[in-house]
């Protein structure tokens, strides 16, 4: 047991008396580091401050919220890491509830009763497999994800028992590398080889992700005919439909991965956005309600959901239940980051259903108000502040906040459609003329960065680039922008561990909003290079011999 010697352990379990058999186990396998948790808001204010090697959940938690939701709120914010054991502790034997923690891969779950014994076999097994892939998770950390892929070679020739494992990992590097093309001979080998449903799924992406939406719907919708249950196909497959304009075969998709697993906040929002795009208002307001009643016990609720519901409750033509739910908004978030626009934008859909002008007037004006102070709101949402603007008679406002969503805007498939509002209200030439402004202040804003760094402000050019990225983090020339202004400085400067966690985060940035960039590799390189010259002792082992 003396593996488990300095590992450090969370018990997040309600009841006082578990949380105390939970230790005395831990105790009995060699864990002397552990801390308690007795909800999941106490576990998430934990887990931000520290982290953890072992992470014991029990799933049936109270105040609202389970842990497989716990679990989707720690994976989708980062606040474990990929080498963190998490064990689901539940008594329910149902498929429901077990499916749903499966997808969302805890490395296990432990249905009680169960003995200290049978505990130290698990976690056994899953510090084995951790301390293999070890390696290639801190290169990953490190943004070195060529590294890792190389790594993952050496830890199959290392680890045969994980040889799978690890092709497995280094083919979803390169498709997060937007190198589709090498990771698909990788999931076809491996699907011929062991007819792996998820090497036929990881096919199905790198397909969608070379473009190829026809190809990856007939892969998805042939492996969902072997494996009625595979619910990642599912959602990859709304995905194709979606890319392809098929809103209600989308929606048709998800509707059956949420019959079969409930309890993922994050499909039941993608299925009510889907059926509202799709006309389908009963199904929007279902999901929509979910959502909101899920969420509400969660640490990271979003204002954003309230404004869905209101404006499917708005096209039911419903207006009582609108109320309700901007009333509640407004009680329960208030102070929140962005309630004040979403309640705001709320108030305009009411009254405009309504025909109260009075009041619709001065939810346009709190909503513009709020949106030039708002930190963080989606560009659907602006986008939809937008619309109501140009519906009822604001221009103006419409302009100033379509302005930001195009300077924002992802990609081109997102100004096309931030385009397509004004041209839907017949302001086609205003469109272009937001557009033409938009791309200039981004290169202008992009330009003055450079010019500093040209100077020799290597700090002001930092500074510039990083509240550029606060205001357009979804810009990926922006974020790119950014990720250079900050290896420059730490080139010229000497080594600041601050700014070099925040190259990282910018170039995670560019590769999550332009995944082909062909300069990516010189980005992580020229971190790499830093590394070396002013960390040698950290990464000294970062030459693993070539992937075979």
């Amino acid at each position: 047991m003396k593996e488990f010697k300095g590992l450090s352990a969370l018990i997040i379990e309600p009841h006082a008396g578990m949380r105390s058999n939970l230790q005395t186990m831990l105790n009995l396998c060699g864990l002397a580091r552990i801390d308690n948790a007795s909800s999941s808001g106490h576990a998430i204010r934990m887990l931000g401050n520290r982290a953890y090697d072992l992470i014991l959940c029990e799933y049936d938690l109270e105040g609202g919220q389970d842990g497989q939701q716990l679990l989707e709120d720690l994976r989708h914010h980062k606040l474990i890491h990929a080498s963190t054991m998490f064990f689901m502790v539940t008594s329910e034997g149902s498929f429901g509830k077990v499916v749903s923690a499966v997808e969302l891969l805890p490395t296990d779950y432990i249905l009680k009763p169960f003995t200290a014994e049978r505990m130290l076999e698990r976690l056994g097994r899953a510090l084995e497999k951790r301390n293999a892939f070890m390696p290639v998770h801190e290169l990953i950390d490190m943004g070195n994800e060529h590294a890792a892929i190389a790594a993952c070679g050496e830890g199959a020739s290392l680890y045969p028992r994980y040889a799978t494992d690890f092709l497995r990992l280094r083919a979803e590097l390169h498709l997060l590398l937007g190198e589709a093309a090498e990771a698909e001979p990788i999931y076809a080998s491996l699907y011929e080889s062991k007819a792996l449903g998820w090497a036929r799924l990881g096919l199905a992406k790198a397909l969608f992700q070379r473009g190829d939406y026809p190809a990856a719907q007939q892969m998805l919708e042939g492996l969902l005919e072997e494996n009625k249950r595979f619910l990642d196909a599912y959602d990859w497959l709304a995905r194709t439909h979606q890319a392809q304009g098929g809103t209600k075969a989308a929606q048709a998709a998800l509707s059956e991965a949420v019959a079969l697993s409930p309890h993922a906040v994050r499909r039941l929002r993608r299925l009510g956005e889907a059926a509202l795009a799709a006309d389908d208002i009963e199904m929007a307001e279902k999901a929509m309600k979910l959502v909101v009643g899920k969420a509400r016990y969660s640490e990271f609720r979003d204002p954003e959901d309230h404004v869905r519901l209101v404006q499917t409750l708005v096209r039911k033509g419903d207006p009582l239940q609108a109320g309700a739910v901007i009333r509640e908004l407004d009680r329960t978030m208030g102070g929140q980051k962005n309630t004040e626009l979403c309640s705001a934008l709320c108030g305009v859909m009411l009254h405009g259903h309504t025909g109260n002008q009075v009041r619709l007037q001065e939810s346009l004006d709190a909503a513009l108000m709020a949106n030039r102070h708002s930190v963080g709101g989606s560009n659907a949402l602006k986008t939809e502040l937008a619309r109501q603007c140009l519906a009822h008679g604001r221009e103006e406002g419409a302009a100033e906040v379509m302005r930001e969503v195009m300077r924002n805007a992802p990609d081109s498939a997102a100004m096309t459609r931030a385009m397509a509002v004004f041209e839907q209200a017949g302001r086609d030439e205003l469109a272009k003329a937001l557009a033409r402004q938009s791309r200039q202040e981004v290169a202008e804003m992009v330009a003055a960065g450079a010019t500093r760094a040209r100077d020799g402000d290597y700090r002001g050019a930092v500074e510039l680039m990083s509240e550029a990225v606060g205001r357009l983090p979804d810009n990926p020339q922006v974020v790119f922008n950014a990720a250079v202004a900050v290896l420059k400085c730490l080139e010229h400067e000497g080594w600041d561990e601050r700014l070099s966690q925040q190259v990282l985060q910018h170039i995670a940035g560019v590769r999550r909003l332009d995944p082909g960039n062909p300069k990516l590799p010189v980005l992580s390189g020229l971190h790499q290079q830093l590394l070396r010259k002013y960390k040698p002792d950290a990464v000294a082992w970062l030459n693993p011999p070539a992937a075979v």
